[in-house]
């Protein structure tokens, strides 16, 4: 152990020393913490609660021209067909109701005159047809659980005859 009598021993001025800190650091700064957030989006708006569908009519926009008018004492003619937007095991059901009240379905039979086009949709008509135009004067509808229309065109065709009373 040293001690100032021993002549090794030596202070020397505070001149002399080289210069020191006081409070070294310890450990470098490690670099700053950075929390990462989610991105800060938009406030969305309010939960849209859907509500039934509602469906309208399409737009129609009338012809150019207007028809011609029927001739003084006459009406229109209406013919009674089947909807084609109904399903076919409906139209079907409504049919065979109709041929078996007193529809003439003989023609839509294979060798009829209207069996051509061979479709349910064309059958169902003449059938609906056939049923509406004998029954109308006695309060007959044409309706056939929904599965029939009426329209102011002629849908005869070829050899087949829809007929008008």
């Amino acid at each position: 152990m040293l001690t100032p009598s021993d002549p090794s021993y030596s202070v020397d001025s505070p001149s002399s020393l080289p210069p020191h800190c006081v409070n070294p650091p310890l450990a470098p700064s490690p670099p700053p913490l950075l929390h990462h957030s989610p991105p800060q989006l938009p406030p969305s708006p309010p939960q849209y609660v859907p509500s039934p569908p509602v469906f309208l009519p399409p737009v129609v926009h009338p012809p150019p021209r207007a028809p011609p008018s029927p001739a003084e004492g006459t009406l229109p003619g209406l013919w009674c067909v089947a909807k084609p937007t109904v399903p076919y095991p409906t139209i079907q059901e409504a049919m065979d109701y109709a041929c078996g009240a007193g529809a003439d379905c003989d023609s839509i039979q294979p060798n009829g005159s209207c069996y051509q086009p061979d479709t349910l949709l064309a059958h169902a008509s003449y059938a609906f047809n056939s049923y509406w135009q004998r029954t109308k004067v006695a309060g007959g509808t044409c309706d056939f659980g929904g599965t029939a229309m009426l329209i102011t065109v002629d849908p005869s065709y070829g050899g087949c005859h829809f007929n008008l009373m």
